[in-house]
Protein backbone atom coordinates (compact mmCIF):
# COMPACT_ATOMS: atom_id res chain seq x y z
CA UNK A 1 0.00 0.00 0.00
CA UNK A 2 2.61 2.69 1.15
CA UNK A 3 4.54 1.52 -2.64
CA UNK A 4 1.31 2.56 -4.22
CA UNK A 5 1.30 5.73 -2.44
CA UNK A 6 4.46 6.64 -3.48
CA UNK A 7 3.92 5.63 -7.06
CA UNK A 8 1.02 7.65 -7.22
CA UNK A 9 2.34 10.79 -6.13
CA UNK A 10 5.41 10.22 -8.05
CA UNK A 11 3.01 10.10 -11.14
CA UNK A 12 0.82 13.43 -9.52
CA UNK A 13 4.30 15.33 -9.85
CA UNK A 14 5.27 14.43 -13.19
CA UNK A 15 1.72 15.37 -14.52
CA UNK A 16 2.17 18.90 -12.65
CA UNK A 17 5.00 19.29 -13.55
CA UNK A 18 4.35 18.27 -17.19
CA UNK A 19 1.67 20.90 -17.31
CA UNK A 20 4.00 23.87 -16.91
CA UNK A 21 3.70 23.71 -12.68
CA UNK A 22 7.75 23.86 -13.05
CA UNK A 23 7.50 27.90 -13.86
CA UNK A 24 10.95 27.72 -15.79
CA UNK A 25 9.50 28.40 -19.18
CA UNK A 26 8.01 31.70 -20.54
CA UNK A 27 4.89 31.71 -23.23
CA UNK A 28 6.44 33.31 -26.45
CA UNK A 29 3.94 35.57 -28.73
CA UNK A 30 2.76 33.87 -31.43
CA UNK A 31 4.76 35.05 -34.45
CA UNK A 32 2.48 36.52 -37.29
CA UNK A 33 2.54 34.44 -40.44
CA UNK A 34 4.49 35.65 -43.45
CA UNK A 35 1.93 37.84 -45.77
CA UNK A 36 -0.75 38.39 -43.05
CA UNK A 37 -0.01 42.28 -42.64
CA UNK A 38 0.02 44.66 -44.94
CA UNK A 39 0.57 49.04 -45.27
CA UNK A 40 -0.38 51.65 -47.26
CA UNK A 41 0.68 55.53 -47.12
CA UNK A 42 -1.94 57.92 -48.88
CA UNK A 43 -0.83 61.01 -50.50
CA UNK A 44 -3.55 64.03 -51.85
CA UNK A 45 -3.62 65.22 -55.60
CA UNK A 46 -0.64 67.25 -54.99
CA UNK A 47 1.56 64.71 -53.22
CA UNK A 48 1.31 65.35 -49.53
CA UNK A 49 0.84 62.35 -47.38
CA UNK A 50 -2.51 62.38 -46.09
CA UNK A 51 -3.25 59.23 -44.13
CA UNK A 52 -1.65 56.07 -42.88
CA UNK A 53 -2.92 52.31 -42.85
CA UNK A 54 -2.31 49.17 -41.36
CA UNK A 55 -3.91 45.94 -42.87
CA UNK A 56 -4.11 42.30 -41.25
CA UNK A 57 -5.50 38.99 -42.03
CA UNK A 58 -8.30 37.76 -39.74
CA UNK A 59 -10.64 35.00 -39.49
CA UNK A 60 -13.56 37.18 -40.95
CA UNK A 61 -11.36 39.38 -44.06
CA UNK A 62 -8.99 41.85 -43.70
CA UNK A 63 -9.13 44.61 -40.87
CA UNK A 64 -8.06 48.51 -41.93
CA UNK A 65 -7.22 50.25 -39.25
CA UNK A 66 -6.76 54.31 -41.19
CA UNK A 67 -5.82 57.28 -40.03
CA UNK A 68 -6.08 60.61 -41.99
CA UNK A 69 -5.38 63.74 -41.63
CA UNK A 70 -5.81 67.59 -43.94
CA UNK A 71 -8.59 66.04 -45.95
CA UNK A 72 -12.33 68.01 -46.44
CA UNK A 73 -14.59 67.18 -43.41
CA UNK A 74 -17.79 65.22 -44.30
CA UNK A 75 -18.50 61.60 -45.55
CA UNK A 76 -16.12 60.33 -48.37
CA UNK A 77 -16.44 57.01 -49.92
CA UNK A 78 -13.42 54.67 -49.17
CA UNK A 79 -12.22 51.55 -51.78
CA UNK A 80 -9.84 49.16 -52.77
CA UNK A 81 -8.77 49.99 -56.08
CA UNK A 82 -7.00 46.46 -58.32
CA UNK A 83 -4.38 48.48 -58.87
CA UNK A 84 -1.10 49.74 -56.89
CA UNK A 85 0.01 52.59 -58.80
CA UNK A 86 -1.30 56.00 -57.44
CA UNK A 87 0.08 58.96 -59.61
CA UNK A 88 -1.50 62.68 -58.65
CA UNK A 89 -3.30 64.65 -59.53
CA UNK A 90 -6.22 62.16 -60.40
CA UNK A 91 -5.34 58.86 -59.61
CA UNK A 92 -6.79 56.91 -61.94
CA UNK A 93 -3.99 54.90 -62.61
CA UNK A 94 -5.37 52.61 -60.03
CA UNK A 95 -7.66 51.67 -62.05
CA UNK A 96 -11.30 50.84 -60.62
CA UNK A 97 -12.58 48.76 -57.73
CA UNK A 98 -10.89 45.31 -57.01
CA UNK A 99 -13.44 43.05 -58.02
CA UNK A 100 -12.48 39.81 -58.87
CA UNK A 101 -15.97 38.43 -58.32
CA UNK A 102 -17.09 40.32 -61.10
CA UNK A 103 -20.18 41.94 -59.17
CA UNK A 104 -21.85 44.88 -59.40
CA UNK A 105 -21.07 48.09 -57.42
CA UNK A 106 -22.49 48.60 -53.98
CA UNK A 107 -22.59 47.46 -50.13
CA UNK A 108 -26.75 47.48 -50.98
CA UNK A 109 -26.52 46.44 -54.57
CA UNK A 110 -28.65 43.36 -54.70
CA UNK A 111 -25.94 42.27 -57.41
CA UNK A 112 -22.85 43.21 -55.19
CA UNK A 113 -20.63 44.19 -53.97
CA UNK A 114 -16.99 44.66 -55.22
CA UNK A 115 -14.82 43.20 -53.14
CA UNK A 116 -13.18 46.53 -52.98
CA UNK A 117 -16.39 47.92 -51.66
CA UNK A 118 -16.06 49.39 -47.77
CA UNK A 119 -18.05 51.64 -45.35
CA UNK A 120 -17.69 55.41 -46.06
CA UNK A 121 -15.56 57.51 -43.02
CA UNK A 122 -16.54 60.40 -41.97
CA UNK A 123 -13.52 63.27 -41.45
CA UNK A 124 -13.75 65.59 -38.80
CA UNK A 125 -13.92 69.16 -39.11
CA UNK A 126 -10.38 69.89 -38.27
CA UNK A 127 -9.31 67.09 -41.41
CA UNK A 128 -8.66 64.27 -39.55
CA UNK A 129 -10.06 60.81 -38.08
CA UNK A 130 -9.42 57.24 -37.44
CA UNK A 131 -11.32 54.23 -38.50
CA UNK A 132 -11.25 50.10 -38.01
CA UNK A 133 -12.65 48.82 -40.84
CA UNK A 134 -13.59 45.57 -42.18
CA UNK A 135 -13.38 43.93 -45.58
CA UNK A 136 -14.61 41.03 -45.26
CA UNK A 137 -14.18 39.57 -49.11
CA UNK A 138 -10.68 40.29 -49.42
CA UNK A 139 -7.59 38.42 -47.83
CA UNK A 140 -3.73 39.08 -47.83
CA UNK A 141 -2.68 35.30 -48.77
CA UNK A 142 -1.04 35.28 -51.44
CA UNK A 143 -2.36 33.29 -54.30
CA UNK A 144 -6.30 33.47 -53.95
CA UNK A 145 -8.59 35.22 -56.17
CA UNK A 146 -9.32 37.63 -53.95
CA UNK A 147 -6.07 38.58 -52.68
CA UNK A 148 -4.69 42.34 -52.48
CA UNK A 149 -1.12 41.01 -53.67
CA UNK A 150 -2.81 39.88 -56.99
CA UNK A 151 -0.13 40.93 -59.88
CA UNK A 152 -0.06 43.97 -60.22
CA UNK A 153 -1.46 45.00 -56.74
CA UNK A 154 -4.38 46.94 -55.07
CA UNK A 155 -4.39 50.89 -53.30
CA UNK A 156 -6.77 52.61 -51.03
CA UNK A 157 -8.77 54.78 -52.24
CA UNK A 158 -10.99 57.78 -50.97
CA UNK A 159 -13.14 60.07 -52.61
CA UNK A 160 -14.59 63.22 -52.68
CA UNK A 161 -18.19 62.36 -52.34
CA UNK A 162 -19.75 59.47 -49.79
CA UNK A 163 -20.84 56.62 -51.71
CA UNK A 164 -24.36 55.46 -52.36
CA UNK A 165 -23.75 52.16 -52.22
CA UNK A 166 -25.68 50.86 -54.84
CA UNK A 167 -24.85 53.15 -58.74
CA UNK A 168 -22.58 50.85 -60.69
CA UNK A 169 -19.52 51.02 -61.19
CA UNK A 170 -18.43 53.67 -58.49
CA UNK A 171 -21.17 54.33 -56.36
CA UNK A 172 -21.29 58.22 -57.49
CA UNK A 173 -18.82 59.42 -55.16
CA UNK A 174 -16.85 61.55 -57.46
CA UNK A 175 -13.35 62.48 -57.77
CA UNK A 176 -10.35 60.33 -55.91
CA UNK A 177 -8.70 62.28 -53.44
CA UNK A 178 -6.53 60.24 -51.75
CA UNK A 179 -4.38 57.09 -52.68
CA UNK A 180 -1.80 54.63 -51.26
CA UNK A 181 -0.65 51.68 -52.57
CA UNK A 182 -1.00 48.65 -50.38
CA UNK A 183 2.44 47.23 -49.74
CA UNK A 184 3.43 43.76 -47.79
CA UNK A 185 4.79 44.29 -43.96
Amino acid sequence: MKKMLVALMGMFLLVILGCGGGGEEKAQPAAKAEGTQAEATLIDSQGNEVGQATLEETAKGVKINLTVKNLPPGEHAFHIHEKAVCEPPDFKTAGGHFNPFNKEHGLDNPKGPHAGDLPNITVGQDGSGTYEIMAPLVTLKAGEKNSLFHPGGTALMIHIKPDDNVTDPAGAAGARIACGPINKK
